[in-house]
């Protein structure tokens, strides 16, 4: 199967998930997050603010802020391109691309060097840790600066056994599921 037959059948999957399943899902992701070294050590975290499909993030920006953790999150600039601001609140957001939710323009910048850990979102994953995207390249192209450490989430139902991957798809460094981080 190519990529775009992959995404295909990941988006099938989608709609035979369960809200309940959904739910269960994301808590327990959570939850394996909040026990990483790389999260708690974490004094800046990269992390995407979630759609409603997407795997729910809104918790582990709360704690981060509860913890006095910095919060970066992306913003499409162009196409492919994204850089990364800070937030401190739900109101720094507002509708950007793709009618995601992005920093406002008076947020801060962050450059790479200032995150420690990054939470990466996903349409699939594979045990191997190889990571299908949506298809802009948007986190490959920034990961490339990147020197810190990634996890990409996925529920185990969205999971493939070995999701293709090209040269330029940017390697992660774990995937974590409510099952397992590998």
């Amino acid at each position: 199967m190519d990529k775009f037959s992959q995404r295909a059948e990941i988006q099938r999957r989608i709609k035979t998930l369960s809200p309940a399943y959904c739910r269960t899902a994301d808590l327990s992701i959570f939850r394996r997050i909040l026990a990483l070294p790389e999260y708690t050590e974490a004094s800046c975290i990269f992390c995407y603010v979630s759609t409603e499909k997407e795997i729910n993030t809104r918790p582990l920006i709360v704690d981060a802020w509860n913890h006095g953790k910095r919060v970066a999150v992306p913003k499409c600039i162009s196409n492919g391109i994204m850089e990364v601001f800070e937030i401190h609140s739900w109101e720094d957001l507002e509708t950007g691309s793709y009618q995601i939710l992005e920093p406002k323009a008076s947020c801060t910048p962050i450059a790479p060097s200032e995150i420690d850990f990054a939470i990466i979102p996903c349409v699939s994953c594979d045990r191997q840790k190889n990571r299908l995207g949506h298809g802009g390249g948007y986190y490959d192209r920034y990961l490339r600066s990147a020197a810190f450490p990634c996890a990409a989430v996925c529920r185990e139902k969205l999971m493939l056994r070995r999701v293709c991957h090209e040269p330029h798809d940017y390697p992660i460094d774990m995937v974590i599921s409510e099952s397992a981080i590998y």
